[in-house]
């Protein structure tokens, strides 16, 4: 707050709120206060010793208008059992004197300088609490670590490694090819979620066989808090008569089965036009490749990966059927 004093007639403007306009202190009762806020309409109750509240005082020379739409030059102020009143002349040279009640309430502070001219400032201790958020925050987006130690599971070793390893690369491209139970599911969260925070990818796409996707689905939110979107038949169906563009571009992060890819022809050729930064491949080892045939969820997984600058495959069984 810029005072601590409120007084019933005084324009006071929120600071998290500044879209109400000019507020008008209606009751002081003690630790309690209720503000109007005549341009949307709203009243608004307050503790009085943390109310988000700016105290506006406008400056000699500043332009102003009244409830009746009239603007002047403010040449005098005075105040008046704790409340401005404001004296000028308007474009026609005839003087104005009105209480602060009856100050134009469509003003919003949303220009640093208005905010500072009007006196809508904090105090300098939120400042410093600020400056030192983002000393932290600057610190911990400098560890190595930075976007693998949010998941909400106990990590081995050598999952650390790996993420760490693979996130530091640039679209990496690779095989993570442990064993069953060693924790793939984990080593492409953990990557996922540093390439996420660190803003080397915002838009992601995981293909799963069917019987995986929900358990992949649960597992994105549950361990890293991520939420993807699910496109089957019906959500894509569903986007496309509504016509809202390419259904594959209304979500960042997509969980999609690698059946319905295959067998749905537009749904693919809009998979592969939407612009991904990674693909993420579970169960590699079915897509079966030779010299003589290439399956069509190997076509499919290749076509997508010819067109996405980031790839990783998961299996467990890496020499199987030739992966």
């Amino acid at each position: 707050m810029a005072d601590s004093t409120f007084v019933v007639g005084q324009r006071w403007i929120s600071n998290s709120e500044a879209e109400l306009g000019l507020g008008i202190i209606k009751e002081n009762a003690g630790r309690r206060i209720e503000v109007s806020f005549p341009a949307a309409g709203e009243n608004r109750t307050y503790a009085a010793n943390i109310a988000p509240l700016s105290r506006v005082q406008y400056p000699v020379g500043e332009r102003v208008k009244t409830n009746e739409d009239i603007s002047f030059i403010i040449t005098e102020r005075h105040e008046f059992n704790d409340c401005f009143v404001y004296q000028g002349s308007d474009d026609e040279g005839n003087e104005v004197s009105i209480h602060e009640m009856d100050l134009n309430s469509f003003v919003q502070f949303s220009q640093p300088q208005d905010r500072l001219f009007a006196g809508q400032v904090d105090k300098n201790r939120q400042f410093e609490l600020r400056i030192e958020a983002l000393a932290h925050q600057h610190r911990l987006q400098q560890s190595s670590v930075f976007g693998l130690m949010g998941a909400r599971v106990q990590l081995l070793p050598h999952q650390i490694y790996i993420a760490h390893q693979v996130a530091q690369r640039h679209a990496p491209r690779v095989l993570l090819a442990d064993e069953v139970g060693l924790g793939k599911t984990i080593e492409a969260g953990l990557i996922l979620h540093q390439l996420l925070i660190t803003g080397q990818a915002d838009r992601i796409l995981i293909v799963v066989p069917d019987s995986l996707i929900h358990q992949w689905l649960v597992e994105m939110l549950r361990r890293f808090n991520l939420q993807f979107t699910i496109m089957d038949d019906e959500r894509y169906d569903a986007l496309i008569e509504a016509e809202q563009g390419n259904p594959f571009e209304s979500a960042q992060l997509v969980l999609c089965n690698l059946s319905t890819l295959t067998e749905n022809p537009a749904l693919y050729q809009d998979a592969r036009d939407a612009a991904w930064d990674l693909m993420v491949v579970d169960e590699a080892h079915h897509l079966q490749w030779s010299e003589q045939l290439a399956s069509p969820e190997y076509q499919c997984i290749e076509g997508l990966a010819q067109h996405i600058d980031g790839l990783l495959l998961l299996t467990a069984t890496p020499e199987q059927l030739g992966v």
